[in-house]
């Protein structure tokens, strides 16, 4: 099948585990659409497909993962090297990040009542990590005494180092108790990794338990990290570091959130 070849070239080829799994949803909701495979159907069909989407609202990004899926399984599965789709790539809308203050991150710590679950939002706003590299790291990957933290094949299968709160040195230590540098810090109660919906319930709990009006996600405490990081001062290019950005320009989208100069100005009104 053509969607086993996908899967596996996706493989060797080093793409996440998500992306893999983004992909193969498209290319399965494709084929149900059409009712057969997707090396029969064409590019005029698709680009029917990807309008329809669009006119139910779906948002620039969901299209574009369909448009890259489509476009990958037809050229590396199939061979068609010249497929051209005839269909734009939609433009991503510029929304700014969501960014809770320190205050509200400290609400939502206070609230989350389980210990596992209050290191973990603390940690992650305290390293500006990533869901995923948050429910990844293993024992072994926090240096309690440099407090440094080693991120393993965070996002393009890079490696990183970032900080490690010292507010949080206690209750890390206690989690690490009785486990081995391989085991995982966050582990769920069978004694493996907590998913990533998880983690994101976790989160929403809390923060519906604070009553905070903002569309905030478990993002948010890396995008909170980064902000006030830039509001303390930092270097951007360092913050570039810590957040594992390839392009500064990614980074500099915290500028547009926070900006001292900006802030000073008064209105006239």
């Amino acid at each position: 099948m053509g969607l086993d070849r996908l899967q596996e070239f996706m493989r060797l080829g080093g793409y996440s585990r998500r992306t893999i799994k983004a992909y193969s949803d498209c290319i399965s909701i494709l084929e149900r659409e059409f009712s057969k495979e997707v090396k029969d159907i064409d590019k005029d069909e698709f680009r029917s497909f990807l309008d329809k989407l669009l006119a139910k609202g779906y948002s620039g990004q969901t299209i574009n993962q369909y448009h890259c899926a489509y476009k990958l399984i037809k050229k590396e599965v199939f061979g068609e090297w010249g497929v051209k789709i005839g269909f734009p790539f939609s433009k991503k809308a510029k929304r700014l990040p969501v960014v809770l203050s320190r205050e509200e991150i400290a609400r939502i710590i206070e609230v989350t009542r389980n210990y596992k679950h209050r290191a973990m939002i603390a940690l992650a706003y305290g390293a500006g990590l990533r869901v995923s590299e948050v429910i990844d790291l293993k024992v072994a990957d926090v240096d309690l005494i440099e407090l440094v933290v080693y991120i393993r094949e965070g996002k393009d299968k890079k490696d990183r180092i970032s900080v490690f709160p010292k507010s949080q040195r206690l209750e890390i230590k206690e989690l690490m108790g009785g486990k081995s540098g391989n085991d995982y810090l966050f582990s769920s109660e069978r004694g493996g990794k907590l998913s990533i919906r998880t983690a994101q319930l976790v989160f929403k709990k809390s923060l519906k338990l604070t009553k905070i009006d903002k569309k905030a996600s478990f993002h948010s405490l890396r995008h909170s990290f980064a902000t006030h990081l830039l509001e303390n001062g930092v270097d951007i290019r360092y913050i570039q570091e810590l957040l594992g950005h390839a392009n500064i320009r990614t980074t500099q989208v915290y500028t547009k959130v926070t900006n001292p100069n900006l802030k000073n100005i008064k209105s006239p009104l």
